[in-house]
């Protein structure tokens, strides 16, 4: 009864503290990595549909390359304003990093396509990959380091994936010469490509690297064709419709992407899922049967993939 005259004292509640509004909670390191990851093979899903677009396409190999990006800038520059990734100013270097990366990317184009057509697609395949060790090679140059344990297991492992792929299609003959030392320059050319990427993507977002990039690369590559002597306008559109669409704006944009995110080792042995893809559409689309060398080479790729993530002991 006493208390009922003393003054009273209103305490905060905790319907007050509520009502501040929560902050969400950014993305961790790990998730965006998992993302990442997750992106590198999708893209590479896309990407390995390019070779059979390409033989659909109705036109040059080269020409191919040319409808690939030129049907696809277009709509990267429009999907980089709708993702709200505008281009900022950029200085003279990086302007000419990008027209570099859209040159290597153009003669990657230029001389795998013109390849595949002069040896064997085992052959093409193999020398194409040649990028994937290139690129995780200069990943540990950049990292001032060698390899752990893990990423050399994970190294031998994907050797031997892709030894047992490939092993039993491919073929060293004379008559290859020409399309193997074509494909091994497009490995060569791609890396540069990718190297140029990685660096862009420290200043650049995603969309707007691969739009620029793209556009560069264009007039460089209808060049080629013209000179060549290629049949450019097709009679069908559509393959060469889902190759701009599903290679260079999926396939190329979910890789632009992880390059953002994953050291160039993980993206360089990602690379390599791309033989493996290419082992199963060739049993999906032209009934070629799989032996239990093609089995242990997948299985070989997937667990070095597993095994280029782990964390090595001792390394912070």
């Amino acid at each position: 009864m006493h208390e009922s005259g003393a003054p009273r004292i209103s305490l905060p509640t905790e319907t007050t503290v509520a009502q501040t509004p929560p902050v969400a909670a950014a993305p961790s390191i790990a998730d965006r990595t998992r993302l990442a990851f997750a992106a590198l093979l999708a893209g590479n899903i896309c990407l390995a549909f390019g070779p059979l677009l390409v033989r659909l396409g109705g036109v040059g190999p080269v020409a191919a390359g040319f409808w690939r990006l030129a049907l696809a800038a277009p709509l990267l520059f429009l999907l980089a304003r709708v993702a709200r990734q505008p281009i900022p100013r950029l200085s003279g270097r990086m302007w000419v990093m990008l027209a570099l990366g859209g040159l290597f990317f153009a003669a990657d184009l230029g001389s795998w396509h013109f390849g595949i057509f002069r040896t064997r697609l085992a052959n093409a395949t193999l020398f194409g990959n040649i990028s994937s060790f290139i690129f995780a090679l200069y990943g540990f140059l950049l990292a001032r380091r060698l390899p752990g344990r893990n990423q050399s297991l994970a190294l031998l492992l994907a050797v031997a994936g892709v030894a047992l792929l490939l092993g039993r299609s491919y073929e060293l003959s004379p008559k290859n010469t020409v399309g193997d030392l074509l494909c091994l320059v497009a490995g060569l050319f791609y890396t540069g490509y990718l190297i140029v990427i990685e660096r862009a993507r420290g200043l650049l977002q995603p969309l707007p690297t691969l739009a620029i990039s793209t556009l560069f690369g264009i007039l460089p590559l209808l060049g080629f064709a013209m000179l060549l002597g290629e049949r450019i306008m097709p009679d069908i559109w559509w393959p060469l419709l889902l190759l701009a669409i599903g290679s260079q704006v999926a396939g190329q944009g979910l890789m632009v992407y992880a390059i953002g995110h994953l050291s160039p080792v993980v993206v360089g042995l990602g690379l390599l899922s791309q033989p493996v893809l290419a082992a199963a559409i060739g049993w999906i689309g032209y009934d070629e049967r799989l032996t239990l060398a093609d089995y242990a080479g997948a299985l070989a790729i997937a667990v070095a993939l597993v095994l280029v993530r782990r964390p090595e002991k001792g390394r912070g």
